[in-house]
């Protein structure tokens, strides 16, 4: 695996959590470089270690978790974004945001939940790169520093939308997180 295919599965991989933090700046009012940086981190060390841990266990325990990992991951996506769609729903009118929104606080229960949700995929990954022969601490490495980048990208994109629109763009996060979580699991039920 050359250095550009390894780049296409970085970006590949990281798509998920880069619609996860668009998600979670649009509920900012002010950018908060701690959030972004701890939520970065949880999906770029997810994103390092899932592979690393198929590389592992290469495809001796594949068959305890294929079964079973798309909905791991919708249980999650749905759990999250129906938790903000509830949250968006029991929002007061005249709640002027002074202390902050849920998106400004770091959740780390939330964020490990999140991490998990979005790499899964990666695991299945890492067993591939196993059977490449792919340096698995240099290609762990690479995709988590790139899926880091784009979490941080995806806050500021999501930062910019979500100032100017926040209750609707809180709404239409949690249904995007939803969806990421459908479309996982219709994908590997259908597909």
């Amino acid at each position: 695996m050359d250095l550009f295919e390894l780049l296409l599965l970085a970006v590949g991989l990281s798509m998920d959590a880069f619609a996860v933090s668009v998600c979670k700046g649009l509920g900012m009012r002010e950018i908060n470089v701690k959030v972004a940086v701890v939520l970065g981190l949880f999906f770029g060390g997810f994103q390092a270690l899932m592979p690393t841990i198929g590389w592992a266990l290469g495809s001796q325990f594949l068959w305890l978790i294929a079964p079973i990992d798309h909905w791991i991951a919708f249980g999650l996506l749905a759990f999250i974004g129906g938790k903000m769609l509830w949250d968006a729903a029991h929002e007061s009118e005249d709640d002027d945001g002074a202390d902050g929104t849920d998106a400004e606080k770091i959740d780390l229960r939330e964020y490990l939940m999140l991490a998990v949700a979005t790499s899964i995929d990666a695991l299945a990954v890492g067993i591939s790169l196993a059977a490449l022969s792919v340096n698995i601490v240099a290609a762990a490495s690479f995709i988590g520093v790139i899926t880091f980048g784009f979490t941080l990208a995806g806050v500021a994109v999501g930062h910019y939308f979500g100032s100017r629109y926040q209750k609707p763009a809180t709404i239409v996060g949690s249904c995007v997180l939803i969806f990421i979580g459908a479309k996982i699991l219709v994908q590997h039920l259908f597909l």
